[in-house]
């Protein structure tokens, strides 16, 4: 699997190492988590860091968020943290999208407190997250009429099919190749555009935009469908037992 591979060729556990406070855990994100990535895509690499107590309770606003992007290795890296507090605070508002980087299998740098974390998902998990890919699916959606590339395309069949199988399932499945397959409503032919997207990161849709307009409309109404059938609860149980991690985690570290 390329994603794999790159995980191990470019060694990206050795990044944890130069963050200025420690990474409980790194995984990689973006399109290679999403089983379409480019000769030329980036490696998104998302995580947590931990601050200490001394830059939370002073007056000093702190660095909550962390943003970097550099070469390595000839490949651009683009590393997002959140402060531990952040990130589940995040993951208690129905984000689809940090709890994919919690659970994505493409594991640069991890610890105890991530395996932790990992297992309060399920308790994060709420019929509430089919709002959240219901809105990124629009967000892309519109990127795609604006430039006609590829990439938003498939994001917006992604997060769609991702959010389906969420509501119908349970679980947590970023990998598009993987939900064409479970997916029994997944359009034939996303196989054959996520080839086309190997050939170039920014490349256009030769696509019928008719019919993927229609796709995508349909897949909506089966989102909808699947969150009012849906077994998951309608608020989460999480927030006692992710304090108490925060508290513990911090005090610890």
């Amino acid at each position: 699997m390329l994603a794999e591979s790159v995980v191990d060729a470019l060694d990206l556990g050795a990044v944890a190492a130069e963050q200025a406070d420690p990474l409980l855990f790194a995984t990689v994100s973006g399109a290679h988590l999403y089983g379409f990535p480019s000769r030329d895509s980036d490696v998104d690499l998302r995580g947590v860091h931990l601050l200490p107590v001394a830059d939370l309770v002073g007056l000093r606003e702190a660095e909550e968020t962390r943003s970097r992007m550099w070469l390595r290795d000839g490949v651009e890296m683009d590393l997002v943290t959140h402060d531990l507090r952040k990130f589940a605070r995040l993951l208690l508002r129905h984000n689809g999208y940090v709890l994919e980087q919690l659970l994505s299998p493409l594991v640069a740098h991890t610890t105890d407190a991530h395996a932790e974390l990992a297992a309060l998902a399920p308790t994060v998990l709420t019929s509430h997250h089919a709002h959240h890919y219901r809105g990124f699916a629009q967000t892309q959606w519109r990127l795609f009429e604006k430039n006609g590339e590829l990439k938003p395309l498939l994001y917006t069949f992604r997060v769609l099919l991702t959010g389906i199988h969420l509501m119908r399932g349970g679980a947590v499945v970023a990998h598009l190749p993987t939900l064409v397959d479970e997916v029994g409503e997944a359009p034939a032919y996303l196989p054959d555009l996520v080839a086309a997207k190997r050939e170039a990161e920014h490349g256009g849709a030769e696509v019928d935009r008719r019919r993927v307009a229609a796709d995508v409309e349909r897949l909506h109404g089966v989102l909808d469908e699947a969150r009012a059938a849906s077994a998951l609860p309608g608020v989460h149980s999480a927030y006692d037992a992710l304090h108490d991690l925060v508290v513990r985690v911090r005090l610890e570290g």
